[in-house]
This record gives structure tokens, sequence and C-alpha cells, in this order.
């Protein structure tokens, strides 16, 4: 099996199994299904703290607004009475003023904190460090993860605009977010190789070859963003050894020039006359006058 070291620019994200003998289409869209499930999990495990701390998110029309603000506005949260968390609600009132601040107690804290650990270790970017190959269906099993997690908490579900219900329901709206940056869709989604983009319609061995015992490193880019930076020639590891390396030899060059220092030889020991001086007595002469 052929291994594909996956990067965004120079942050590595999974490693990814094919044959050489795979459609690139084929490739393009499971890299682009991982990619974007993987931000899909991150997203959802950046809003599971906010729903452990102070329970699910108010509407969006009450959204930052001052206690006062809400009486003075007559709103009232319909999901609240709702959307109990199991257990009983624990108060923690949202300083931004986005959740309802009816928190799960710490039980129920600790089963998402946990949950949310661990679907985050299923999709790391540690995983290529281990030699492990990121697949969809790790990607789902971490989302089913987090899903039941919710369940567990909530078992009447969450409002319908709570971001982790929208998430889960494919029907998150990333317009105008940074979050949106991030994502490439299918079509627009170009793999790069050795400064080259890989054409679709193409077979992975047009490119590579056909020896299946082979590990590269490819780059997911935007289309019309050009080709991506080239890999540097050693890695940040590489450059630290190497570092230090020229720090230990030039230590080593201080301690040769210190050894090699010849302000001995005016001593008197190291004189080889010395000897001879001593038996014509003429050692300890002294210059001037009684």
């Amino acid at each position: 099996m052929v291994q594909l070291h996956v990067k965004r620019a120079e942050d590595s994200q999974f490693l990814y199994s094919c044959t050489v003998d795979e459609q690139l289409d084929t490739v393009i869209r499971h890299i682009t299904a991982i990619y974007n499930g993987r931000l899909k999990v991150e997203r959802i495990c950046s809003e599971i703290p906010e729903l452990a701390d102070h329970g699910v998110t108010l509407p969006p029309n009450m959204q930052g607004l001052t206690e006062e603000q809400i009486v003075e506005l007559k709103l009232i949260d319909e999901w609240e009475e709702k959307c109990v968390p199991s257990g009983g609600p624990v108060l923690r009132r949202d300083e931004i003023g986005r959740r309802n601040g009816h928190a799960p107690n710490d039980k129920m804290k600790e089963v998402l904190m946990r949950t949310m650990e661990e679907a985050k270790a299923l999709i790391s970017k540690k995983q290529a460090q281990a030699n492990v190959c990121v697949t969809m269906e790790m990607v789902k099993e971490a989302l089913d993860q987090l899903r039941g997690a919710v369940m567990i908490v909530y078992p009447m579900g969450l409002p319908p605009h709570d971001p982790i219900r929208m998430e889960l329901e494919e029907r998150e709206d990333l317009s105008g977010t940074q979050a949106s940056l991030q994502v490439i869709t299918e079509n627009e989604c170009q793999l790069w190789w050795a400064a080259k983009e890989m054409q679709r319609g193409k077979k992975l061995q047009d490119y590579i070859g056909k020896n299946e015992k082979t590990k590269l490193v490819v780059k997911i880019q935007k289309k019309g963003q050009g080709a991506p930076a080239r890999e540097p020639l050693v890695t940040e590891e590489q450059q630290k050894q190497m570092m230090m390396h020229c720090y230990r030899r030039q230590e080593e060059l201080k301690k040769l020039e210190e050894a090699d220092d010849d302000s001995c030889l005016d001593s008197d020991w190291s004189d080889r006359q010395a000897l001879k001086k001593q038996f014509q007595g003429l050692t300890n002469i002294k210059w001037g006058p009684r």
C-alpha cells in the first residue's frame, strides 16, 4: 500500500493509504472527506467545554443580551424547560450571554469531557507521528462518540439552533467565520506532489510508478491558490541536531585552543638549561646595586 502524508501548507494533517492503481479522483474525494470530517470533529470539540460549563445555547435573538434587556424585551427561551441535562441542571452563568447557564452536573460534565478527549485522540495529528492512517470510518466513529455523549447528557436533545446539533445534522453555517476558510470542498481541492499538481483522471502510478511500498508527502490546496511551498530540505528536528553539533564542535575547538597555550614555556621547570646553570652556580642571579 502507498502511504500519503497529507499536509496543508506546512501543517501536518494525517496519513492516508491507497494503491498505485487507484484513480486520483477517488483519492482526492476520500482525502477531502477525511480532512473536512476532522475539521467538523474539532469544531464540535471546541463547543463541548462550553456546553459542559454553561448549558445549551440561547436562541439567536437572546444571545449577548443582559437579563434586564431580556425582561424588557419580554423574550422567553422556550427550549430551557425542554433541554434539561440528566441529573438536573447546575446554575453556572455564562458571562458572554451565549448559553442559558443551566449546566450539567459534574458527573455528566465528566462524560462530555472524557468523550471529547477520546474523539480528539482518534483523529489527532499525532496519529501521523505514530504511523497510523486515518480513515473515514475513524472520523465517523469520533462523530458517533460525540453524538452518543450528548444524547446521554441531554436525552431530550439539544435545541435546533445549538451549534453542536447543527454540526451533527450537517446544518452548520460557517459563512463569515475563520472556520470557513479552512474547509475545502471536493470540487476545489487540488493535490500536489513534488511541485506538480496531480491531475484528476489519472492514476497514482502515472506519477510515482508501480512500487506499492512508497511514502509520499502530498499537499492539499484550494483551486486558484497556486502551487504550495516546497518541503524544506531538512526537517525542524534535523536542523536542531545540526545546530547542536555545531555548538559542540565550537566548544571542542575552544578547549583545543586553551590546550595549545605555550605560556608555560616561560616557567623554570620547562628550561632545558636549568641543570647546567645549577652546576655552574648561575641560578638565582639578581642584577642590581647592593
